[in-house]
């Protein structure tokens, strides 16, 4: 738990630092609410749905905190905008847990509403490169695509009438493999050509500018691509990133997505992606009647917390907040007194300390300090009450030291490196 508050940090640190606000929204919905925004699939299969016993209306665990921003968006008419928001919480999904896959789980997700440019979409992935790297997870590439350049190849060159079906096979490629997509593919009643077509299409992944003179080499005439291909290549000239890699096979399984989707994925690691997301131009418009532009992206807390560990840059290793454990030698009036003078004075200058509360003898006190691996033990007896001081260990040097009491703060900030 430590260790993902620790992360949380510095992920929301981050988030503000690139002028994000934080909003929070209810963990059960509506069902009527979240209805239609996610596909069959995910209404039918992976949300956990129930009814109200004492009456007849639906209700939802959060799917995902896009939706219930939108609802938001819908119920303050009057936020200005840009509305730059982060929102970190837990969601649920109706899954069979296994690596990588929770039924509940943390998303950290970072939006922008109002801005229909890309400008605001190179913003998004400029934030979340950056938690990514501070969070010193090496060897992450952002993948990008854009749900009109789908449109204008599957729907408008290929003629296919049920794309989103298409789609969610498409969707499957990194579980199921490409033997998998064209058996999903062949159940929907696709010809063996069409299927090489599709197979073929998806095997684009390019650096942006490249895969952008592809495209529009070999589908200039068509509005959507050419639209989409733009607009990709405006947001990876202001990212200026490298690791930004355009990859047709890249779909988003979610129904909302209307412009550029992205996907986060740490090569050399097969967890599945550690974040996502894109732009969602209509969702808003659900709720409003009015169309207004968004786009965000979505990281996975969980898998964050996973890969990092496998890395080695993340570590379960601090097992308590506290810094500072005071070691009562003896159970007098005196020491009990001084002892909590010192506690007290510690902790008012913003130290963590602890104390014995089960009255055991001071070789127990000390095996409870080792056992939380708190870097700090302060040694008080009678000898230390007489002359008004503490005995300091610290665990890590094996420095020990007498220090008068007015210097006690100043001697264990040292110490701590504070």
């Amino acid at each position: 738990m430590i260790l993902r508050k620790v992360v949380i940090e510095k992920i929301e640190g981050v988030f503000r630092r690139y002028g994000f606000d934080p909003i929070d929204t209810p963990s059960i919905e509506l069902f009527e609410v979240l209805a239609g925004k996610y596909g069959e699939e995910a209404e039918n299969k992976l949300m956990w749905r129930f009814r109200d016993p004492w009456g007849d209306r639906e209700y939802a665990l959060r799917y995902d905190l896009t939706v219930p921003l939108a609802r938001y968006i819908a119920m303050h008419r009057d936020t200005p905008m840009p509305f730059k928001r982060y929102h970190i919480a837990p969601v649920w999904r109706h899954e069979e847990p296994q690596r990588g896959r929770y039924r509940e789980f943390y998303q950290c997700d970072v939006d922008i509403v109002g801005s229909p440019y890309p400008e605001a979409d190179a913003e998004i992935i400029m934030v979340v490169d950056t938690v990514y790297k501070e969070l010193g997870i090496k060897g992450v590439k952002i993948l990008v695509n854009d749900r009109r350049i789908l449109r204008g190849v599957f729907e408008e060159e290929l003629r296919i009438e049920e794309p989103l079906r298409v789609y969610r096979a498409i969707d499957k490629l990194d579980k199921i493999g490409v033997d998998g997509v064209r058996r999903e593919l062949g159940a929907l009643g696709m010809g063996e050509e069409a299927i090489n077509k599709i197979i073929d299409i998806i095997s684009l992944k390019a650096p942006v500018d490249q895969a952008v003179r592809e495209l529009t080499a070999r589908y200039g005439s068509n509005k959507h691509v050419v639209e989409g291909a733009r607009h990709l290549e405006e947001i990876s000239s202001i990212v200026g990133s490298k690791d930004l890699v355009f990859d047709m096979s890249l779909v988003r399984g979610l129904d909302y997505y209307t412009g550029p989707i992205f996907e986060a994925i740490v090569e050399g690691i097969r967890i599945g992606s550690i974040g996502g997301g894109g732009r969602y131009d209509s969702l808003i418009e659900l709720f409003t009647g009015i169309r207004t532009p968004a786009t965000g992206f979505s990281i996975g807390l969980d898998r964050v917390i996973e890969v990092g560990l496998e890395l080695g840059v993340l570590k379960r290793d601090k097992k308590t907040y506290t810094e500072v454990y005071v070691v009562m030698l003896d159970r007098s009036n005196e020491v009990s007194s001084y002892s909590l003078e010192i506690i007290r004075t510690l902790r008012s200058a913003g130290i963590p300390t602890s104390w014995d509360l089960l009255r055991r003898a001071h070789q127990k006190q000390r095996e409870h300090a080792r056992k939380l691996s708190i870097p700090l033990v302060l040694y008080i007896g009678k000898q230390e009450v007489e002359r008004k001081t503490v005995t300091t260990y610290h665990v890590e040097s094996g420095e020990r030291a007498e220090i008068g009491r007015e210097n006690v703060v100043d001697h264990v900030k040292r110490l701590l490196k504070r």
